[in-house]
């Protein structure tokens, strides 16, 4: 299978299926002299591990994380730096009945048409623990991200029809409720829709938002290696992903050019814009103001709620899912969408390395 590594220079892997033995990434390319500890990678794992809230899968899973390879006294050596998640609570028996039909909204026949097979236990590969790898590696960039002044800040925006009020901001709110709203109203109003959600034995999707500070101008690469389309690949790749904006996004294409377009401004002795509809980023590299991104994340398609399938042989069906699953996917998936965009980030800042010949020149003066 193909297209399981991502990045150039910080490069990852990730592997395993959703009830193998476990799952993980192998990191290459992270620097030496990095302090990192199992701690570290820990914190960003908790915040998408199953069983949290009534609004995540009862999947009893501690994910806990161990480094195998590419730390030594602490810190980093700069050789690959291997990462497992055991699976501790897989109970396949609740996926047998899948293996004869194809559930709507998932990878069951799309994985058949590819491979001839498919693991239906719960997904395999396309199982949303797969992005647990994704995750860990995330938690690494984001540590040299910080040591840069580079800060990401990401949260559930909207879950179905409820958004969050711009004036109740507040960030210490997304870690105080169970969906990561910054506005405890909406947090509020957010969970008896979903309550009604589950009593219906059905699902919903969101929004996520990411906030990224402290970013230098002249990030990204001016054709195929955008900063905003090598984010917008990063969030995509994610499996319940099914839309991305930046800045003012779709809203844009409502707008007039004067509207749109940001004024440069001079603000305490420097270059600035006076608003920010590009959401950071201008002629695919950062402009220095926070870049700001938007993921549309899908219902979960796996419903209690009777559906019509067919089998593999076509014949029609009507199914009702079992098993264990979130009825939304979007408080769980802000870490991961954080994650691939400190992974895309990383990347970038180590290609403009190599931008300018003076850089090459200052880094190896004697």
């Amino acid at each position: 299978m193909a297209g399981s590594t991502f990045g150039t220079i910080f490069k990852i892997s990730t592997w395993g299926e959703s009830h193998g033995k476990g799952v993980g990434v192998v990191i290459d390319g992270c620097p030496a002299g990095l302090a990192l500890s199992e701690e570290d990678i820990q914190k960003f794992l908790d915040r998408r591990k199953p069983g949290q809230s009534k609004y995540s899968t009862p999947r009893t899973e501690s994910d806990q994380v161990e480094i195998l390879s590419g730390t030594f006294d602490g810190k980093t050596t700069g050789t690959p730096i291997s990462l497992i998640v055991r699976n501790e609570n897989q109970k396949s028996k609740d996926y047998s009945e899948i293996a004869s039909y194809y559930r709507p909204g998932h990878a069951d026949y799309t994985f058949d048409a590819k491979y001839g097979f498919r693991d239906y236990r719960g997904g395999g590969r396309s199982s949303g623990r797969e992005t647990i790898g994704r995750v860990a590696a995330g938690a690494v960039a984001s540590k040299i991200l910080n040591e840069m002044g580079i800060r990401l800040l990401t949260y559930t925006k909207s879950i179905g029809p409820v958004s969050i009020d711009e004036n109740r901001f507040n960030e210490r709110e997304i870690s105080a409720n169970p969906l990561y709203m910054p506005d405890a109203s909406a947090a509020a109003a957010a969970q008896e829709y979903l309550n009604q959600c589950m009593a219906d034995q059905d699902s919903s999707g969101g929004i996520v938002e990411c906030v990224i500070t402290g970013m230098p101008a002249g990030i990204g690469e001016t054709v195929f290696d955008k900063l905003d389309s090598s984010l917008a690949k990063a969030v995509f790749s994610i499996g319940a992903v099914k839309g991305f904006e930046i800045g003012s996004g779709f809203e844009a294409a409502s707008m007039k050019g004067s509207e749109n377009n940001d004024a440069f401004i001079t603000e305490n002795g420097r270059i600035a814009k006076a608003t920010n509809h590009a959401g950071g980023i201008l002629g695919g590299m950062s402009d220095g103001s926070p870049i700001v991104f938007r993921a549309a994340i899908k219902p979960t398609p796996s419903i209690a709620r009777p559906q019509h399938t067919v089998k593999r042989d076509g014949t029609p069906v009507e199914i009702s899912i079992k098993g264990r699953h979130d009825p939304i996917i979007v408080p769980r998936a802000v870490v991961v969408v954080e994650s691939m965009a400190a992974l895309t980030i990383l990347d970038l800042l180590m290609l403009n390395m190599s931008a300018r010949i003076e850089n090459l020149k200052n880094f190896y003066e004697p």
